[in-house]
């Protein structure tokens, strides 16, 4: 949510940035309600002191001018009542009105209409090539008896797969590769609810502009399923006020993710690259706003070192401003290279979503300098998005004979094993 001192100052400014995120806003609506809302809540503080003036008033007086003041008071909490309804009212539409108001894009940002204009950063290696003709993942995951997305239709519906023997293995391994490698970073291994509170997840900012959509909501319990884990772990310290030598505060969450994929029919329905369950491993920060860019480009920093280390080629993207979604400020992408599919495909994203969340879930730190209570600046980057990173194992290290290696930083984590087959 962005501050509506702020919204009033810079209007001309707030209406660029929602529609370089495709965002319609209806702003001159906004700063109608929040006049009104203003008189309201100044109209009721006014009734409020006139009250607190009577009532000392009263004991002091006696027959008709005491029952004249009483009589008086008997009017302005009549008064306030009505005011009271009316500014409820007024704060529910101010509310909903500034939930809809997206975080503006960073000035380094691209403006950009959606995914097609996002730009290449860097690469990192080469494509891999072959001396042969390369499989397809699913074949391969199919022939080692390592996924099974058919038996998963049979219990559960499309978009679903079962990870067997070394494909299991294989996702163990990330994993505790991925966490022998942050923690030495001060990243704290957090094992979240899979279930979240409707409050977090507005508060995370994915309830807006269709996000609802993508999200499982179990109505009976109130409760919705994580998309990823960064949804819970932002509404941690809801309402929390953090100790600046604290900061940054960094976690690494480590959750299934349950994901509706909605409006995506007929888009990758073969295999596990795009399904309604996987599980994630996902960097989460806390910072001063001061760090708050050199979080971004640290969190990004390890994400290519992961990727470096398994030895898989990869592009950087630089996000533009329509491909952003509400929260984030800024955004970078990797794609790992599919040599089935001679491009590369999404494997980790980065994001700063500046005080954009904090402000919805109340969550500030103590700056030391200033004496303040100012809000924390929220960040999130992908570790290992499990599926993603094993299709792109199979695929760069498949051998001819249907096999596949072992990324050499993954053996020690494999019971020493070199080769799936």
């Amino acid at each position: 949510m962005l501050d509506i001192k702020f919204i009033r100052e810079n209007v001309e400014a707030v209406r660029k940035g929602a529609e370089a995120k495709n965002v319609k806003l209806d702003l001159e609506l906004l700063l109608t309600i929040d006049d009104r809302r203003r008189a309201l809540i100044s109209e009721t503080e006014s009734l409020q002191a006139t009250k607190n003036l009577s009532s000392k008033l009263i004991p002091s007086l006696s027959g008709s001018d005491r029952d004249a003041k009483i009589l008086e008071m008997k009017e302005i909490d009549s008064k306030a009542d009505q005011l009271k309804i009316e500014l409820e009212g007024i704060e529910r539409e101010f509310t909903d009105l500034m939930l809809n108001v997206p975080n503006l894009p960073k000035p380094d940002v691209i403006v950009g209409k959606d995914d097609s204009e996002n730009t290449v950063l860097r690469t990192w290696g080469e494509p891999t090539k072959f001396d042969f003709e390369p499989r397809e993942y699913t074949e391969l995951g199919s022939e080692l008896d390592i996924i099974d997305t058919e038996r998963a239709t049979k219990t559960s519906g499309a978009r679903f797969g079962f990870l067997k023997g070394d494909g299991a293995l294989l996702e163990i391994a990330l994993v505790n590769f991925a966490i022998s490698k942050l923690i030495k970073h001060g990243f704290k291994l957090i094992m979240p609810p899979y279930m979240v509170k409707e409050e977090i997840m507005r508060g995370m900012g994915y309830m807006e502009h269709g996000g609802a959509d993508e999200i499982y909501h179990l109505d009976k319990d109130g409760l919705y399923l994580i998309g990823t884990s960064e949804q819970v772990i932002g509404g941690m310290h809801k309402d929390e006020l953090l100790p600046q030598e604290q900061l940054p505060l960094r976690y690494l969450g480590y959750s299934a993710c349950f994901r509706r994929e909605a409006g995506s029919y007929g888009k990758d329905t073969k295999g596990i690259l795009r399904v309604h369950q996987f599980d994630k491993l996902e960097m989460f920060s806390y910072t001063s706003p001061e760090h708050s860019d050199n979080e971004h480009l640290f969190i990004l920093s390890l994400e290519e070192e992961l990727m470096q280390d398994l030895k898989i080629p990869y592009q950087v993207l630089n996000i533009c401003s329509g491909d952003l979604g509400d929260s984030a400020a800024r955004k970078y992408d990797i794609e790992a290279w599919i040599p089935s599919q001679q491009k590369y495909r999404e494997t980790h994203s980065s994001s700063t979503t500046t005080d954009f969340q904090s402000r919805r879930l109340n969550i500030k730190y103590k700056n030391l300098v200033t004496g303040r209570n100012d809000f924390v600046h929220m960040l999130n980057g992908t570790a290992f998005a499990i599926g993603r990173t094993i299709i792109a194992i199979l695929e760069n290290y498949q051998q001819a004979d249907g096999t596949v290696k072992v990324p050499e930083a993954l053996i020690p984590f494999m019971f020493g094993k070199t080769e799936i087959k």
